[in-house]
Parts: C-alpha cells; sequence; structure tokens
C-alpha cells in the first residue's frame, strides 16, 4: 500500500454545516425532510441531517451526520429507491489567522449504489483563501487514504483529492454554498469519483431557529460497484431548526 497525497480546496466545516460559533459554543442545527406521492406510483423519501460545531482558542471542530431512506411501489413492485448514511469529524488547530491544521475522519454507507462502507482518512495542512464577514474559501493539502467495500470486494488505496467549496451569505437571513471534488486514485486515474453540491439556506423567521434548507448533490464513481450507474444525484428540501 502507497503513501497518498490529498490536494483539497473546500472549506474545513463540511458542506451543508454552518460555520462553528466564535464563542466558544456549540452551534448545532438539525433538518429533516420527506416526499410523498400517491397515484400510479407510491413513494416515499425521508432525509435527515445534523450538523455541529465550535470555535475556542485556536481551534475548530466540526460533525457532520446525515442520511436518507426512500422506498418505491409501481405497478405492486417494491423497490428502495435511497439508504444512505454519511459522516465525518473534522478539527482544525489555526496557527495564524488563515493558515492551520486538521485531521478529519468521513465514512458513507449507500445500499443503492451498493457501497457497504467506504472511509477516508485525511490529515494535512489548510489555508483561507478568503475569510471575511460574507464569503469564505480555503484550500487543504495533505495525506490521505480510502478503504471500502462495493459489493463482496474490499479495496484500499491511496488518493488524490482536489476541490473547491464556497460560502456566501446573501443577506442577514440568507446564505449560499457550492462544492466539487475529484478523487482520483494515485496509481489508476482511471478510477476517480466526483462528488459535486450546490444549496441555499433561508431563515424562515427572525429568530433565525427555523429555515429552509435545498440542496442538489451528485456523485459520479467511474468504477461502480458492479451491476451499478455511475452518476447518482438528489434534489433535498428540508426544514432545519437550529440549537
Amino acid at each position: 500500500m502507497a503513501a497518498a497525497l490529498a490536494v483539497v480546496l473546500c472549506n474545513p466545516i463540511g458542506s451543508r454545516a454552518q460555520p462553528p460559533a466564535p464563542n466558544g459554543k456549540w452551534e448545532s442545527s438539525a433538518a429533516a425532510g420527506i416526499t410523498l406521492t400517491r397515484g400510479n406510483s407510491d413513494t416515499e423519501l425521508a432525509s435527515l441531517t445534523l450538523l455541529s460545531g465550535r470555535k475556542w482558542d485556536q481551534n475548530e471542530l466540526s460533525l457532520d451526520l446525515d442520511g436518507a431512506y426512500g422506498k418505491s411501489k409501481v405497478n405492486g413492485i417494491n423497490s428502495t429507491t435511497a439508504e444512505t448514511l454519511h459522516g465525518f469529524v473534522q478539527y482544525n488547530r489555526l496557527f495564524t489567522e488563515r493558515f492551520y491544521g486538521y485531521a478529519r475522519v468521513e465514512g458513507l454507507h449507500d445500499g443503492v449504489a451498493d457501497i457497504r462502507y467506504r472511509v477516508s482518512l485525511s490529515p494535512g495542512a489548510g489555508y483561507y483563501l478568503i475569510k471575511n464577514t460574507n464569503t469564505d474559501l480555503c484550500a487543504e493539502v495533505g495525506p490521505g487514504y480510502l478503504f471500502q467495500r462495493l459489493g463482496d470486494e474490499d479495496q484500499s488505496y491511496a488518493t488524490l483529492r482536489v476541490g473547491e467549496k464556497f460560502h456566501q451569505k446573501l443577506s442577514d437571513r440568507a446564505r449560499l454554498w457550492q462544492t466539487v471534488e475529484w478523487l482520483p486514485q494515485v496509481d489508476n486515474f482511471n478510477n476517480y469519483i466526483i462528488n459535486f453540491e450546490i444549496g441555499v439556506e433561508a431563515d424562515l423567521s427572525s429568530s433565525k431557529k427555523f429555515s429552509l434548507r435545498t440542496y442538489f448533490d451528485d456523485t459520479y464513481n467511474n468504477v461502480p460497484a458492479p451491476g451499478r450507474l455511475k452518476n447518482d444525484a438528489k434534489l433535498v428540501a428540508a426544514i432545519a431548526y437550529k440549537f
């Protein structure tokens, strides 16, 4: 097994996560969405996301846990349309206002794509390219390693990770984010994953406790599990509560 070098352009907080509270307190949110159809087809799709973050002294800690489950019944035939569980933990240690070291662990299960599990490990260094009240963008560089089970096959390999992540405050009550990343296997660039996400969140009340969160996710796996398609996309709308 070879070592890896990961090159990442990203906000260390994660795609849907709000920046950690700067006063040392935890800032968390929970979002849930559900879609139902009845008629020629009966479908149900539910999603749940839990986000949390904290800043204290020169430290930043971010956590994300999200999942989705869906099923359908068409002409009496039942099928599962979504079965995912994903999460990550990332810790940053700021050495200056913009430069920091980080450690990140991320995991994924996707039953429909036949990804029994996928775990990636990535320590390294990062730098905020833009860091102000309304906009943030940062870059990270570090070694990375991925191990997974696709179908009945276990795999593990070094990865190169190249990506971009952007957050923009649209107004006092609305925010936008966008991310894209490319993860090729170091010794086989034909084996790669591309993840893309774009979303917007708007507060529903002046207290900012409740918000509407809508985002589009697309994952392209050039070497998927046997019998599975390369591309998976989803559009999610959910109500979020901050606490």
